[in-house]
């Protein structure tokens, strides 16, 4: 059996970019599941404090990200001296549906960043 994928979802809490009720969708579709994932408050906030939690993060494989725009996703850990990996899976929770992240967070096959 193959290892799961690591699940991070970020609420976006500060910026306020996300539309709410996507971020709201996605939360719970991921709660109604019995996928195991973590959540934070805000990657935004984590780089701009180089939170040493994005290390371990950025040290996961198989990792799906609910966050941003890809571009913006990588750029926030390579600010903070932790680069992900180039197989990361970011999902754009600004411009994709709450259905098609949480098939692509909830996939046993790879996602397809946006």
């Amino acid at each position: 059996m193959s290892t799961p994928a690591t699940i991070l979802y970020c609420r976006c809490a500060y910026a306020q970019v996300v539309p709410t009720g996507v971020k709201n969708e996605v939360l719970q579709k991921l709660c109604d599941s019995n996928a195991s994932f973590e959540t934070v408050s805000d990657l935004c906030e984590m780089a701009a404090h180089r939170d040493p939690r994005l290390q371990a993060i950025a040290s996961c494989s198989k990792l799906r990200i609910a966050a941003c725009y890809p571009r913006a996703v990588k750029g926030l850990f390579q600010q903070a001296g932790f680069p992900l990996p180039a197989d990361t899976d970011i999902l754009n929770m600004r411009t994709q549906t709450s259905q098609e992240i949480a098939d692509a967070l909830l996939n046993t096959e790879p996602a397809t960043a946006a």
